[in-house]
């Protein structure tokens, strides 16, 4: 798990490409003090694991299933990357929880100045949409943000100056792609509605009734 909460921006030194996966190495200096062989990092809020590390960055393989849902395909060599190591038991909870896990993309669709923030406008599509509320929390590209504004086609977030500074968000220009994880609370609570619907839609279907209980003793 993750906080949302960027500790570096590296940058992608290669991708070896592997027909549908690819192997990325990622150049990065802060997060390397304590990696070990297995580790997760984010980049990009994508959750990866490491397979090779030095003092100057790491290695990981993204499988199919990663690259269908994210914007790793569009990148290359020299490309900046949000990234931070998973949280540690103990560490203060300054963002959410974030799985690195994507649930898809998003496009920027705006951007404007508003004295000391920055707002960006992200347009998403309605299976991501659906689970983002005003004042909730998003992951993009692996920010932990908090939704200002949403409607139907759109929602918007508004960047503090130090976000500004520490992440990639605000140099991305309009049109361009960002990895998009919503809140998993939304997505757990939708399943278990879904699921007691479901299950109250057979009983009402059933011709076990209360007065078929009563009449066969067992009520």
């Amino acid at each position: 798990m993750f906080t949302g909460l960027i500790e570096e921006i590296g940058s992608i030194k290669s991708i070896q490409s592997g027909g549908k996966s690819i192997r990325l190495t990622v150049s990065a200096r802060k997060i390397m003090d304590d990696v070990k062989l297995g580790d997760s990092i984010a980049a990009n809020g994508i959750c990866l694991t490491v397979v090779s590390f030095n003092s100057t960055g790491f290695s990981a393989d993204v499988m199919p299933e990663t690259m269908s849902r994210t914007n790793f395909g569009l990148l290359g060599a020299g490309s900046r990357v949000n990234l931070e190591r998973a949280l540690r038991v103990g560490d203060r909870m300054g963002g959410h929880m974030v799985s690195g896990h994507i649930d898809g993309l998003g496009e920027v669709a705006g951007r404007e100045h508003d004295d000391n923030a920055i707002w960006v406008s992200i347009a998403a599509p309605g299976n991501i949409l659906k689970y983002i509320v005003e004042k909730g929390s998003v992951a993009i590209d692996g920010i932990s943000l908090t939704v200002a504004y949403v409607d139907e086609k759109i929602f918007k977030v508004s960047i503090i100056p130090l976000t500004q500074e520490d992440t990639t968000l605000t140099s991305k220009k309009k049109g361009e792609k960002v990895n998009l994880e919503c809140d998993i609370t939304a997505k757990y609570i939708e399943k278990f509605l879904f699921h007691r619907d479901e299950e109250s839609a057979q009983v009402e279907k059933s011709d076990i009734s209360m007065n078929f209980l009563k009449e066969n003793g067992f009520a």
